[in-house]
């Protein structure tokens, strides 16, 4: 046997132990027998260098640290499923179901158990995993791929022998079971360093690093429950059976995918609801935690017909389990002071173990919410964890509480700059209004450098608080005026930290305008409405100048964020703070995928004729084959600029088909149903203004 053949057989034996061992919990060979395996092969593949491929098992864990995680755009949105917490909300969205296919069509409900873990995509090119993504706001996450390989139960390959099943998207949820979990907070224990809150937060944490041999050291493990093939009609032409999504489910087990093996189909939503009153009641049984059952309609055909609301899929629910509770006493109530001003109420409580983590702390929102439930020091509360996730307090036990308690009074005063608090309009918030209060500041600065905003490594709390307290920044713009010989003045802030903060702070100049905008933290501005606004205005001088009306016109911007945008950008200390950014050269305004800026952007700033072009509002596009200048992906992205929806299927409601080289099966079906079909160049004529609709 030559080398190439032997390794060859390793690698397929390796395959087939990791399945058993990863996905099936069925061994067949004992872990020294696995390691003799692998060494030979690593042997074989260092003699013979040539023969190493990416999907080699000895591959899975490599390379050095990233400095960054690069972002992917999903060609599909993963987006989120709407909850149900009784019997009647998932029997209302059966009747939903009905009501939109009609009474005689037939249809049946494939239910699943609700990992609590963290999502994640997996792409495969001709059948070998190609990227991994985050599930970040939905639209695009981070590329986690060398992540995620060291995850054992993820195959590197797939064999199906149907070239065209080769190139798939699969979606899953990353987990830690209870025994990884406990083991991993053992050994932080040992090292002294801080222990994780819960499985999740363990698991979103790791995926985080960005040494992925050091990922490779935590017990992850995964489900997948999503499998979409690159060309749907294609692969449904080659295996009918496929139009169903428990059967996919039965395809990926089949192609070594870990997946659950509690999933079932019926027929009923009676029986469906009968499965998640059972699942609840059992879920303690488990060595990893649910927090409910997610119902789809099984056809998958059926899911683009029944089609998707802004934020969620028609053809799929959750049902929550109800929350789980405890009791524990209310030691003190104290003021938080948020980058907006707002003063909020925090419940400190005497520390209690739920669903997963110890409980400390937990939001009271506003003085109205303490005065509806008469929350008073000293009181013996309940609380629980909303969507098993976000501590709350219920109620109090009035039998317990000891005579002499007074209620709860608002202080007149900021707790930390001593500045009257007001109440502005009908709002149920109190406000510290003085905009340099050292607490605002604070949080300012933190969300500025934040992971989802300017993502400035190295600027955490402690560093934040250290320059604060020494005067180093007065805002967000001074950041970028930092010299070493200021950061060298900070207790235990050596050179080479010193240093390091400076390249991340130059590092994050190159940030997306989206990441930007987001990062000036102004109120009712979250991550969607942020890329929403910057690819509509292109500039951040051009949303400067935007009035009202015209931030309204951008899709799911409402008279709320358009006024707080308008009004941000009408106060002085805030364009200061721009100008700051501006004269930093941080990136002011997108880019063409040329590199170069955006031809619509005036010297200026501002919006050139045909800059937020609405060519495609309420259209259904389908993008197939290779574009000359554009991946599939960045045309997406400015066909939803220009208001369009892409989609992956071509049906009766699809508007236009983009079509590339090699477009396929799809450019087929979109003739025969008589779809518009659309070159690139025709496309870019369109969202210019240079063809009419």
């Amino acid at each position: 046997m030559s080398p190439a053949e032997r390794i060859e057989v390793l690698r397929r034996d390796i395959r087939s132990h990791d399945h058993r061992y990863f996905v099936l919990d069925d061994p067949s060979i004992s872990d020294y027998e696995y390691d003799m395996l692998v060494n030979e092969l690593q042997d074989l593949e260092s003699a013979h260098p040539d023969l190493i491929t990416p999907d080699s098992p000895t591959q899975r864990v490599g390379g050095s640290p990233s400095a960054t995680f690069p972002v992917v755009r999903h060609p599909v949105p993963m987006l989120s499923i709407g909850n149900t917490y009784n019997d009647e909300e998932i029997r209302d969205f059966d009747r939903r179901i009905r009501d939109l296919l009609g009474p005689e069509r037939e249809y049946a409900y494939a239910a699943e158990l609700k990992i609590d873990g963290v999502a994640v995509s997996l792409r495969y090119e001709n059948g070998a995993l190609a990227l991994g993504a985050t599930r970040g706001d939905g639209e695009q996450g981070d590329d986690i791929t060398a992540n995620l390989r060291t995850i054992r139960s993820i195959p590197l390959r797939i064999a199906e022998e149907e070239s065209l099943l080769n190139n798939i998207e699969v979606r899953g949820e990353v987990y830690l079971p209870h025994d990884g979990f406990q083991a991993l907070n053992d050994s932080r224990a040992e090292r002294e360093e801080p222990l994780f809150a819960n499985p999740r937060n363990a698991t979103a944490g790791s995926l985080k690093l960005r040494d992925p041999r050091v990922v490779a050291e935590r017990p992850l493990r995964v489900f997948l429950y999503t499998l979409r093939f690159e060309d749907e009609d294609g692969a449904l032409a080659a295996r009918p059976e496929l139009d169903s999504h428990f059967q996919r489910l039965r395809w990926l087990a089949g192609q070594g995918f870990p997946t659950n093996r509690e999933a079932r189909r019926f027929a009923a939503i009676d029986e469906v609801i009968g499965f998640c009153h059972d699942w609840e009641e059992r879920r303690s049984t488990l060595s990893y935690d649910i927090d409910g059952m997610v119902i789809k309609v099984d056809s998958t055909s059926l899911h683009g017909e029944l089609g998707a609301t802004m934020k969620s899929p028609r053809w799929a629910i959750a049902s929550k389990f109800a929350a789980q509770r405890a009791r524990t006493r209310l030691l003190d109530i104290r003021l938080q002071v948020g980058r907006t001003g707002v003063v909020t109420p925090v419940a400190e409580l005497e520390p209690v173990f739920l669903a997963g983590s110890t409980i400390s702390r937990a939001t009271l929102h506003n003085e109205e919410e303490i005065h509806r439930k008469d929350l008073r020091v000293g009181d013996t509360v309940w609380i629980e964890k909303g969507g098993d996730v976000i501590p709350k307090v219920v109620s109090v036990d009035m039998a317990e509480r000891e005579e002499g308690s007074t209620p709860f009074e608002m202080p007149t005063a900021c707790p930390v700059c001593e500045t009257a608090l007001v109440r502005v309009g009908e709002e149920v918030a109190w406000r510290c209004g003085n905009a340099a209060c050292p607490a605002q500041t604070q949080a300012r600065v933190t969300h500025f450098t934040g992971r989802n905003a300017m993502d400035i490594e190295g600027f955490g709390p402690a560093v934040t608080e250290q320059i604060l307290g020494a005067d180093l920044i007065g805002d967000v713009g001074d950041i970028y005026c930092l010299t070493l010989e200021q950061l060298g003045t900070l207790e235990r802030m050596g050179e080479k930290s010193a240093g390091n903060l400076l390249e991340g702070i130059e590092a994050s100049k190159n940030r997306p305008l989206d990441r930007l905008l987001f990062s000036l933290g102004i109120p009712h501005v979250g991550e969607r409405a942020a890329r929403q606004i910057a690819e509509h205005f292109r500039s951040i001088d051009g949303i400067k100048a935007a009035s009202e009306e015209a931030l309204v016109a951008v899709p799911e911007i409402g008279p709320k964020i358009a006024d707080s945008i308008v009004s941000f950008f009408r106060n002085d200390r805030n364009l200061d703070i721009v100008r700051k950014l501006k004269e930093a050269g941080l990136r002011m305004a997108l880019e063409t995928p040329e590199g170069g800026t955006d031809a619509r952007t005036s010297a200026e700033g501002g919006v050139a004729s045909g800059a937020g072009s609405r060519a495609f509002a309420d259209k259904i596009v389908v993008i197939t084959g290779t574009l000359p200048n554009y991946s599939r992906e960045e045309m997406a992205g400015r066909i939803e600029a220009a208001g369009g929806r892409v989609t992956s299927s071509v049906s009766k409601k699809t508007d236009y088909l983009v079509a590339g080289e090699n477009a396929g099966s799809k450019l087929k079906k979109a003739q025969s149903l008589g779809v518009e079909i659309l070159n690139e160049d025709e496309t870019e004529a369109l969202i210019s203004g240079e063809r009419s609709p």
